[in-house]
């Protein structure tokens, strides 16, 4: 993949920025602008996103944490553990447990849920996207956080990552 000049990365940032916030109906998503320098990630946030797209593919399985079969919790447990980060099993659990973030970086965790309880979790990939295990019958894939579905659920963001 080609790395962004620092322009087009800025312009891309801002192009998100203001795609979630004009879509946006409760708690906010917001990135963080970076400059090139700050852009790199640390290992085990590169280690968290690789091992979610390698996750890409594999099947729904409710309560699921292996590669035959994962559910959202499961797939963010999963690809934390590969970066060497113990984190709790459930969505919730997580969403309760993992310090809470204001801005949103890669790798981080997006919850979503009704009042103070998460129900689904997914992994931020960048560029308004994320990698998630969808439900039954589905497999893992990535999403747009741009979508009212998400924008109406979305409690917060959160990650123990570097």
């Amino acid at each position: 993949m080609p790395l962004l000049t620092k322009s087009r990365y800025r312009l891309w940032g801002a192009l998100l920025m203001f795609t979630l916030l004009a879509g946006c109906a409760g708690r906010e998503m917001r990135m963080q602008d970076y400059d090139q320098d700050q852009a790199a990630l640390s290992i085990e946030r590169a280690m968290i996103l690789a091992s979610a797209r390698q996750a890409l593919g594999i099947p729904y399985r409710y309560g699921g944490t292996t590669r035959s079969g994962l559910d959202c919790s499961g797939l963010v447990q999963m690809a934390y553990a590969n970066a060497g980060i113990d984190i709790p099993r459930t969505a919730n659990q997580q969403f309760s447990r993992i310090p809470q973030r204001d801005t949103i970086r890669p790798g981080d965790l997006v919850f979503f849920g009704s009042g103070s309880k998460a129900t689904h979790v997914g992994i931020y990939l960048g560029d308004g996207q994320m990698v998630h295990a969808p439900g039954r019958g589905r497999h893992v894939t990535t999403t747009s956080l741009d979508l009212d579905y998400w924008q109406n659920r979305y409690l917060g963001t959160g990650g123990p990552a570097p």
